[in-house]
């Protein structure tokens, strides 16, 4: 399922609230985003949920704005906000210089309120306890990242941005960064994603009181993986878990029946392929 979050929520609690929806409890998600943020929330229920560690890999795009002028002990607007220098003087080419470092391979730290662990701790809940709480820098890549527009706002300076990144990036982390490179502070007052991968925010559904119309496991695997479509042996191979000999397109690849159901996810192993996950029972009658 493709929602769109709303703000004010938690992800957990979107989770809470489908399962009441749904009457299951096997509900998960990929890909967390902060209550404060808007859009593409991945959710698997029942069996698709042990796709969900495969889906929150892919590459995001977030709308986001940063607001310049100001600092955040969360480096978001939820946390505790102080001025640091009027940046409502600040031109468009001196944004876009900042940004340059940016962009690209780039080693990043971590918001401290992220949720990292520390000595077998969340970095947010040390933060919460006031203390300190230092992250070591992570590779990640900011595939794009273009200034949209800008708008004063008393002594602070609101800027829009586009970004594409790989998994692991902190759009928080990115204000921050811009803030501090042109000396004014910086933390993110809105955020939405547009995308993970091949879920995008126009398909998304609202998150409501009717249960929503589930998307299947096959059509999800072609949104994230190559997949193939095995004959009648090879399936009943597969339902146990086997090795079996074909050539797959893709390290990770979806397998599916005769009749297009999802069987199991399946990487290359010494010229066989071997099973990552399978998803269908040895017993279960399969299209």
């Amino acid at each position: 399922m493709i929602l769109d979050k709303p703000s004010g929520v938690t992800s957990h609690q979107v989770v809470g609230r489908l399962r009441r929806v749904l009457g299951t409890r096997k509900i998960g998600h990929a890909g967390t985003l902060d209550p404060m943020a808007t859009g593409v929330l991945i959710l698997g229920v029942g069996r698709a949920t042990r796709l969900l560690g495969h889906l929150a890999l892919h590459d995001k795009r977030y709308l986001a704005t940063v607001r310049l002028g100001e600092r955040s002990d969360s480096d978001d607007a939820d946390g505790t906000v102080t001025p640091v220098a009027d940046a409502a003087g600040l031109t468009r080419s001196e944004i876009e210089r900042a940004c340059e470092p940016l962009r690209g391979d780039i080693q990043q730290v971590p918001s401290s309120v992220s949720a990292i662990k520390v000595d077998g701790k969340r970095a947010y809940a040390l933060a919460r306890e006031g203390k300190p709480v230092e992250l070591k820098p992570r590779a990640v890549t900011v595939a794009r990242f273009d200034v949209l527009g800008s708008r004063p706002d008393g002594a602070c300076l609101d800027v829009d941005i586009d970004v594409e990144c790989s998994s692991g990036t902190y759009i928080r982390a990115i204000a921050r960064d811009l803030g501090e490179s042109l000396g004014v502070g910086g933390h993110l007052t809105s955020l939405r994603r547009t995308r993970i991968g091949g879920y995008r925010i126009e398909d998304a559904v609202a998150l409501g009181d009717e249960p929503p119309v589930l998307m299947s496991m096959a059509e999800a695997a072609r949104r994230s993986f190559a997949t193939i479509t095995l004959d009648a042996a090879q399936t009943d191979d597969v339902r146990y878990g086997r090795a079996i000999d074909v050539a797959l397109p893709a390290p990770v690849t979806g397998l599916l029946s005769p009749g297009g159901r999802l069987l199991a996810l399946y990487q290359p192993q010494d010229g066989r392929a071997v099973p990552v996950s399978v998803l269908v029972a040895p017993d279960e009658e399969i299209a």
